[in-house]
């Protein structure tokens, strides 16, 4: 299962140095889920490692982080927008494109979830508080805040966690503003922000404006595309005949 990583100014002992990382709790998810946590930094020629990298896995995870350069769905930016990380980003575009070529089961969270909906031709609220009157996604300090979410019944999401009512981790202050192309809305808070959603067709991509990561007593979602990714290795391994290598 492929993670993509942070690739910031990161100090450990004597060193300050620009490094890749990525929180411990994502690949404690999938490894914990049966999967095995392959992290993936920003790659200088995106298109071409993307192809390398992406032959070699059998699931891609979008992780948090910073936010996506508004340029890409054609915004100014806001004065609270994150500085742009270009490489990330194109790495991350990259990856997605590629995956979703090969039909590769792909999970997306908070960040992922806003550069998934991007690549779709969808656009974002650059600053919630502007548009919703409120910081309940983003307290600070580094705290997660919980949101209740509703479920939409059918939905693949609901296949994994149920329908209804969620308790989420949430930490961001964008959101989904127009969905991109191909995605259903499948989660909702009660101030009507898109919280999840998932492709059209038999495609496996789900987003999700939370971290799941943070909540180590519920791996629903990271078992789910681990057992995605199990049904799509055994595809991608037979041979046109159907008879398995």
């Amino acid at each position: 299962m492929g993670l993509t990583t942070y690739l910031e100014q990161a100090k450990q002992g004597v060193w300050d140095v620009r490094a890749a990382f990525l929180p411990q709790q994502y690949f404690d998810c999938v490894t914990a889920s049966g999967g095995i946590a392959v992290l993936l930094p920003p790659q200088p020629e995106p298109e071409a490692a993307a192809a390398a990298v992406l032959d070699g896995l059998d699931g891609l995870i979008l992780t948090g982080g910073l936010d996506v350069d508004p340029s890409l769905y054609g915004a100014q930016r806001h004065p609270l927008t994150d500085p742009a990380r270009p490489d990330r980003d194109a790495w991350e575009l990259a990856l997605f494109r590629g995956a979703e070529e090969r039909r590769m089961p792909v999970l997306a969270i908070c960040r992922g979830l806003q550069l998934v909906n991007v690549a779709r031709g969808g656009t974002l609220h650059q600053h919630l508080p502007d548009a919703l009157g409120t910081e309940r996604f983003r307290v600070g300090g580094g705290v997660f805040a919980t949101n209740e979410v509703v479920v939409d019944e059918g939905s693949r999401l609901a296949d994994l966690v149920g329908p209804g009512e969620l308790d989420v981790h949430s930490y961001h202050h964008q959101g989904i503003d127009r969905l991109g192309e191909g995605l259903v809305a499948t989660a909702h808070t009660d101030d009507g922000l898109v919280q999840a959603f998932e492709s059209e067709g038999e495609g496996y991509v789900l987003g999700v404006q939370w971290h799941p990561e943070e909540n180590r007593e519920d791996r629903r979602l990271f078992a789910g595309l681990v057992a995605e990714a199990s049904a799509f290795r055994r595809v991608s391994h037979e041979p046109s005949n159907g008879v398995p290598a």
